[in-house]
């Protein structure tokens, strides 16, 4: 398998997670984090600078707790053909539990399979979940190609 980018990676959670498994691992975040086994990029996301990935492709990109719709375009394109996306984040709804609470750090009903019609969806969900902590969130988990033919191996 090729390598599998974290993006917005936090504390780098699942970028061990994945290494662990003995899978090439590129994470990328504003704050630096000491991930020892795994390359990592300093990049805000947000800043107007250019996509800090380049041109290069991955079997897999994770992204969860973090949203900026600009974006979408970009993850799309830097998946390899049969790649997979895990795409986790907030969504409206989530302002009665806390943090995130502003519209533009919550998903509208739906959006992340509007966000990537290039994809094909294996799988989707969105509302309210009680566990690590109450949250209403929305999941995605799509790929580049034909679902049919999707091996997740670890």
């Amino acid at each position: 398998m090729g390598p599998v980018l974290d993006l917005a990676c936090g504390g780098g959670r699942h970028a061990r997670l994945f290494a662990e498994r003995g899978l090439p691992v590129v994470a990328v975040d504003r704050q630096p984090v000491a991930l020892p086994g795994i390359e990592f990029i300093l990049a805000d996301l947000e800043d107007g600078s250019p996509w800090p990935l380049g041109d290069r492709r991955f079997a897999a990109i994770v992204v969860t707790n973090y949203l900026h719709r600009p974006l979408f375009p970009h993850i799309a394109a830097a998946l390899d053909e049969g790649g997979l996306l895990i795409y986790e984040t907030f969504m409206l709804g989530n302002e009665r539990f806390g943090r995130p609470s502003s519209p533009r750090f919550l998903l509208r009903p739906g959006e992340l399979l509007q966000a990537f019609p290039e994809l094909t969806p294996i799988a989707f969900e969105q509302g309210q979940v009680d566990r690590p902590k109450p949250a209403v969130v929305q999941r995605l988990v799509a790929v580049r190609g034909e679902a049919s033919g999707t091996r997740i191996t670890a």
